[in-house]
């Protein structure tokens, strides 16, 4: 089994992005939910991933209210996939105008 977590950077604002609503697909299925604490973290979003193709979803447009920011992206949907036993890290470098995303460690 594998597990995940997550990160968010406000590179607009230099500092992590707290409270973006974070969820987890597998299909169309919701398989986890959470929120990004102070660090911008979920530290443990989901911690048994069996193979297979799955999806984070970012809700930016929640966040970007809360800061007082105005974005042309509303949500970022992050699909990857888990192929064998270990931790992925899924990181979001977020800004008003683009993200940036990769395979963290």
């Amino acid at each position: 089994m594998s597990s995940l977590s997550t990160h968010v950077l406000d590179t607009a604002l230099g500092r992590p992005a707290h409270g973006v609503p974070v969820r987890l697909y597998q299909g169309d299925v919701v398989l986890a939910t959470g929120a990004t604490n102070d660090d911008g973290r979920i530290a443990e979003l989901a911690p048994k991933l069996e193979h297979g193709t799955y999806r984070l979803w970012f809700d930016v447009a929640a966040y970007a209210a809360a800061t007082s920011q105005d974005i042309f992206f509303p949500e970022v949907s992050v699909t990857f996939t888990v192929a064998d036993e270990r931790h992925y890290h899924v990181p979001l470098l977020l800004s008003p105008f683009a993200f940036s995303t990769y395979r963290g460690s």
